[in-house]
């Protein structure tokens, strides 16, 4: 089992972490955000915090999820962030929203250099890959980078747009946008005999489709990735999946996969993690992945 935590990124920065909350610089802007999982104290006071941050999200006490930010004056929204890295040359943009994200997961960006990587050495000239519950994009973008044809699927509209704006302001193009149901559509791929080189998973651990389908991570996991494996290359291949949800651990997640798929080959698993300025490691979720090539 492996940790990972992403290579240093000069756009992105955890400043610090704990008593429910992280405290991260995007570009040039700091805010301070829930952290379920930061249970902790923190390194720095209360009044270093509000000192440094341009945003803090602060939890509608109606809504478990939903928020509101309080921002000085100084904040800009949206703003753009740019990872460069092994190739990669990708911008961002970022906003403030409802839900407390803001656009890219960070700890992310180890896969996206992996994926890189795969795609790269794959034998097939212009790779399938697809990306399911793929939010704005990040694996997309660098996917296509790589030289991918790439298929990009989220259940929300206004995501996907948001999406498209990524790819254009990362001088990219030709990425096939789906606006619907993970689930629906790899079930029709499946019964249309399309197979993919590479396939990306990042689900929630709830959710809705576009027609209200519902989506629930315990009950629904294990038949997806067995559609997904019927999807995935049999010779050249890679594929990668996160999951940030407290009841799945990296041995629930390693029983899976060893399961479902066949051609397992060079597979690596664990658990992601971000360390802040102190060193506290923050995890942030279980990953298992493999190609048919060592990386």
């Amino acid at each position: 089992m492996k940790l990972i935590s992403p290579a240093s990124w000069p756009d992105y920065e955890l400043i610090d972490t704990g008593n429910f909350e992280k405290l991260e610089r995007f570009g040039a802007f700091v805010l301070a955000r829930p952290e379920p999982q930061a249970i902790w104290d923190k390194s720095l006071t209360d009044s270093d915090w509000q000192g440094m941050a341009h945003a803090t999200f602060r939890r509608d006490r109606n809504s478990p999820e939903r928020g509101d930010w309080q921002t000085k004056p100084d904040m800009r929204d949206p703003w753009f962030v740019k990872f460069r890295q092994e190739g990669l040359n990708l911008t961002f943009k970022l906003a403030l929203t409802t839900f407390k994200h803001v656009g890219i997961f960070p700890e992310q960006a180890d896969n996206w250099v992996y994926l890189h990587k795969a795609i790269s050495q794959l034998n097939t000239p212009r790779p399938k890959v697809l990306n399911l519950f793929a939010y704005t994009g990040g694996a997309s973008l660098a996917a296509r980078q790589a030289g991918a044809d790439v298929t990009h699927v989220d259940a929300v509209k206004p995501v996907i747009s948001w999406a498209r704006e990524n790819m254009d302001h990362s001088e990219l193009d030709n990425i096939r946008w789906v606006v619907e149901d993970a689930v629906k559509f790899v079930r029709r791929e499946v019964r249309r005999g399309n197979r993919y080189n590479g396939i990306i998973l990042d689900p929630p651990a709830y959710g809705r489709g576009p027609d209200g389908e519902k989506w629930v991570l315990e009950e629904q996991l294990n038949d997806l990735l067995k559609s997904c494996a019927d999807l995935l290359d049999r010779t050249d291949f890679f594929f990668i999946i996160n999951l940030y949800s407290l009841g799945f651990s990296a041995l629930i997640l390693e029983n899976i996969m060893g399961q479902t798929f066949s051609n397992v080959a060079n597979a690596e698993w664990g658990e992601l993690f971000l360390a802040d300025s102190y060193q506290k490691r923050l995890p942030l979720g279980v990953f298992y992945r493999f190609a048919s090539v060592p990386l």
